[in-house]
């Protein structure tokens, strides 16, 4: 009997995959990559048209002999890697490291792991796919290239622990420059005005905003609310239209890599990482009662909407037993021109549409469950009928103005009985039937109200995700470890959901961005992206754009080696005195920030806190404010004498009180601002005078 080696990335996968093939199937894990570059090396020969070196990954030596062992006694391989670029990559690295003969070595891939997707890719087992390896070949070394030529020139000309990569200075940038915009937001004031009108035989007052005269007006003051009111005062109102239709809200998308991800950092609070982890669990296999073993998603690393027409065809007639035909789409929804995708692969989907949530709930754990009961949901929605709204739009008329209210009410549920997101839940107006035009309305009352323009929200995992999808930075795989790198490497915070930039962040920025300005330039590496997609369709050869990479890269390393020599970091003498040995303690930097540190190390190792003073006295208690941090590293102003005193600001205070309400002023940008958020006083900020 002929003897079948197939070698698979996870050892989750191999109980999943052994359980489908018979006993002359042997299935191995090769536990991710086994070739690599060298830590201890560049591992790129420039000099010999960049020939990329690779070594056998540490501790992995004993796999790969048992992997040989197995080899040999095979007379086929599959090579059943993830299918995608980094699977192929070490599809190749393995049939390099095996050293058998190639004619016996197949590649085989598949979407999701159940029998008929394995069984099936054994039937069409293909050669190596080497524009997919090139392209993964091409990414590994420029990001080699930028982590291996900036990381030490930052590390030993600034800081030890600083550490740069392709993307992630990219995301961390994103990041900094959305902090920027919200430190110099200015809040504008503007006003609205709502109007409550009693209708006869209605209990409840008809509830209408101020909409303008013939086009919208906006309300900037008090003086223009004011003028308003008083042309309203006398006027009579009626209903001067009354305007019936129909809305139609087609249903969404099934989900992609970036999509899942946001919509699970929504609706669950997962962050990326865990979503990735909790998928791949998914899609490896669980353990079903009744069923064993079996994947039950699709392969989670993707940027495609596409479903098989065998998937489709079961979803529909799934949706048709179960909801009626009437719930079942017309047609299958497609992507927006334009947008571009890799279009091997499905969307996230079930593998099987009949697995409901509920029937499988008690094979899996609870954050299992509540990811693939979003992802069924949104693949079941996805071939559904849009949902149908009766829409109703009301104009009160009085003198020039008018005041508009609109309701909407359910006609046909269609996907929604399945899927409703955040905006989907929020009530509706209830609109009374009796409202017909030229009906007189009394008056009851004007509410006039003061509000101030918000600032851009800080970034979440979620909206980092959605901006770099759509700037074109990363691709699938990517996104998720990406932000992971940067909290890691405490460049960024997370609190509540928000990413907050530290002092070490805006540190690592300012150096790339002044030194390095094309590596976080983001149509720069956009457009490394495109041509990555290109190497992959086989347009564009790999070394070319590794051949066109370095020089530029090199030349600003030489570059910056000149100009950072000059950044010298000296340990700044405080007049805090040691506790232990009375010497005056000096500033220091260490992973965190910076913090005091005693002159007399290593005799005298005595360390504190340290605290920026900003010469400026606490609007409180009249004692200096300092510059501190919170655990995760995000910056704040608080007052020396914390915890007796509680002051605390976001915002850099001023020595400068408010003229108004007499609070005291913050900076924003090139303005201070009062601190006092129902206080609206603005004032360019006083230019620092220079030292003689």
């Amino acid at each position: 009997m002929a003897k079948y080696l197939v070698i698979v990335e996870s050892p989750a996968k191999v109980k999943t995959i052994k359980k489908f093939l018979g006993a002359n199937y042997d299935v191995e894990a090769s536990n991710g990559h086994v070739r690599d570059f060298p830590k201890s090396q560049f591992g790129i020969d420039v000099e010999n048209d960049f020939e990329p070196k690779y070594i056998t990954i540490r501790g992995k030596g004993e796999l790969l002999a048992k992997l040989r062992k197995a080899a040999k006694k095979a007379d086929k391989i599959y090579l059943a890697t993830d299918p995608d670029r980094e699977g192929e990559a070490i599809s190749w690295h393995l049939m390099q490291a095996l050293k058998e003969d190639p004619d016996k070595m197949h590649r085989i891939t598949f979407n999701e792991i159940t029998k008929t997707a394995v069984k099936d890719s054994l039937k069409h087992a293909r050669d190596l796919n080497m524009n997919l390896v090139d392209a993964q070949q091409a990414r590994r070394m420029l990001d080699r290239m930028v982590g291996y030529t900036i990381s030490p020139l930052l590390w030993a000309k600034v800081k030890r622990g600083l550490s740069a990569g392709r993307v992630q200075s990219v995301a961390l940038r994103i990041i900094c420059d959305r902090e920027e915009e919200i430190n110099s937001f200015i809040p504008e004031e503007y006003w609205s005005l709502s109007g409550e009108f009693l209708v006869d035989g209605e209990k409840k007052p008809l509830e209408a905003k101020f909409y303008g005269t013939d086009k919208k007006m906006d309300i900037h003051n008090k003086a223009e609310m004011d003028a308003i009111l008083e042309n309203l005062k006398d006027e009579e109102f009626e209903i001067s239209e009354v305007k019936k239709g129909e809305r139609i809200k087609n249903a969404p998308l099934p989900f992609t890599t970036s999509t899942l991800q946001q919509e699970a950092s929504k609706t669950l609070n997962f962050s990326t990482q865990k979503t990735m982890r909790l998928a791949q669990q998914l899609y490896e296999g669980v353990d079903i009662k009744g069923s064993g073993t079996v994947g039950v998603i699709t392969y989670l690393r993707t940027d495609s909407v596409r479903i098989s027409d065998e998937a489709d065809a079961a979803a529909r007639s799934y949706i048709g037993s179960q909801y009626g035909e009437n719930y079942v789409s017309e047609a299958a929804k497609t992507v927006k021109k334009g947008q571009k995708i890799q279009d091997a692969h499905e969307a996230i989907r079930p593998t099987d549409i009949s697995r409901t949530p509920v029937q499988i709930k008690e094979s899996l754990t609870r954050d299992q469950f509540r990811l693939y009961q979003l992802i069924w949901k949104r693949f079941t929605a996805s071939r559904m009928a849009p949902a149908r709204y009766e829409t109703t739009s009301v104009k009160v008329s009085g003198g020039e103005y008018t005041f508009t209210v609109s309701a909407s009410k359910v006609a046909f549920d269609g996907f929604l009985s399945v899927y409703m997101q955040e905006e989907d839940m929020k009530k509706s107006n209830v609109l009374s039937q009796s409202l017909t035009k030229g009906m007189k309305l009394n008056l009851k009352e004007l509410k006039p109200e003061q509000h101030f323009t918000q600032p851009p929200a800080h970034y979440t995992e979620a909206s980092l995700v959605k901006t770099m999808e759509e700037l074109g930075i990363g691709r699938p795989s990517t996104y998720a470890p990406t932000i992971t790198t940067i909290i890691s490497r405490r460049y960024v915070s997370k609190e509540q959901r928000n990413l907050y930039v530290t002092e070490l962040g805006e540190v690592v920025n300012s150096i790339m961005k002044q030194a390095f300005p094309s590596i976080v330039d983001v149509n720069f590496t956009a457009t490394m992206e495109g041509l990555l997609d290109c190497v992959e369709n086989g347009t564009v050869q790999w070394k070319t754009v590794v051949r066109n990479f370095y020089p530029d890269l090199k030349h600003d390393v030489d570059a910056a080696q000149e100009e950072l020599e000059k950044v010298d970091i000296h340990d700044e003498e405080t007049d805090v005195v040691c506790d232990s040995c009375g010497r005056h303690m000096v500033i220091k930097y260490g992973p965190h920030g910076r913090f005091l540190a005693c002159p007399g190390f290593p005799e005298c190792r005595n360390t504190k806190p340290y605290y920026e003073k900003i010469g400026v006295a606490c609007p409180k208690c009249g004692k200096e404010v300092v510059l501190k941090k919170t655990k995760k590293g995000r910056k704040y102003y608080g007052c020396e004498d914390n915890p007796e005193c509680d002051f605390m600001s976001w915002q850099k205070p001023s020595d400068k009180k408010c003229p108004v309400c007499g609070s005291y002023m913050v900076e924003k940008g090139n303005k201070l601002v009062c601190s006092q958020e129902t206080c609206s006083y603005v004032e360019p900020k006083p230019k620092e005078e220079k030292e003689d």
